[in-house]
């Protein structure tokens, strides 16, 4: 009886999730309608506050706030931190997407306005949704999952093109050789495809180009697909 009453409990779970997901979706949603212009930085939890990447995150956070932008991270340590910690320094916006983790991801200390999240996908929606720009810097997993989401989004025409800078040439040299090496070659993407991101090497280079693609935004693709995705 005890069985199949935790197996009637069990297949009744999935429907039941749903509404843990819509309200994710709602939070989110409510707590990031009003901000603005923002822009996601993303790159490696494990960089420690020593090392060039994580100054030249938080360089570049507080330059975005200068310009007016607001600043989302993944909420944790590392890149994400120094990110907020830029922002925060400036007196700007800086958000924190907090990810429920099995290993406990404390939110850094230099989040204005944090939101906690169960599932991934609902939290990925957030940093697309809101941003202007994606500032990836080196990373693991995690940052290449983010990269790769955000180009087939803008390659399929899901979202109009947006900027996708990688920072940091040296760390992604050998990614784009096997993409251009590999990929194309292969025929598995098309060599315009590389157009979907560009390379910076310093704060500085990061803001020209955001400001370069919004002085003179691409023509074709997907019409109006950003202005929709922020009425619905």
């Amino acid at each position: 009886m005890a069985r199949r009453v935790a197996e009637e409990f069990k297949s009744m779970e999935d429907p039941w999730r749903v509404f843990r997901i819509m309200s994710e979706f709602v939070d989110g949603f409510h707590s990031l309608s009003k901000v603005g212009n923002a822009v996601s930085i993303f790159g490696s939890a494990r960089t420690k506050p020593q090392n060039k990447w994580y100054k030249a995150a938080q360089k570049t956070a507080e330059l975005l706030v200068k310009e007016k932008y607001a600043v989302i991270t993944g909420g944790g340590p590392g890149i994400m931190e120094a990110s907020n910690k830029g922002a925060a320094k400036v007196s700007g916006e800086s958000i924190g997407l907090n990810i429920d983790l099995p290993f406990e991801q404390e939110p850094n200390e230099y989040i204005t306005t944090l939101i906690n999240f169960h599932y991934f996908f609902c939290r990925k929606v957030m940093f697309v949704k809101y941003a202007k720009a994606f500032v990836i810097f080196p990373g693991g997993f995690g940052t290449l999952d983010e990269c790769f989401e955000s180009l087939t989004l803008i390659q399929t025409h899901r979202i109009d093109k947006f900027p996708v800078i990688l920072y940091g040439s040296g760390f992604w040299k050998g990614l784009i050789s096997w993409i251009e090496e590999t990929l194309i070659k292969e025929k598995n993407i098309d060599p315009e495809d590389l157009n979907i991101f560009r390379l910076a090497d310093s704060p500085e280079d990061v803001i020209k180009a955001i400001k370069e693609f919004y002085r003179h935004p691409p023509k074709g693709g997907k019409k109006n697909v950003r202005k929709k995705r922020k009425k619905s």
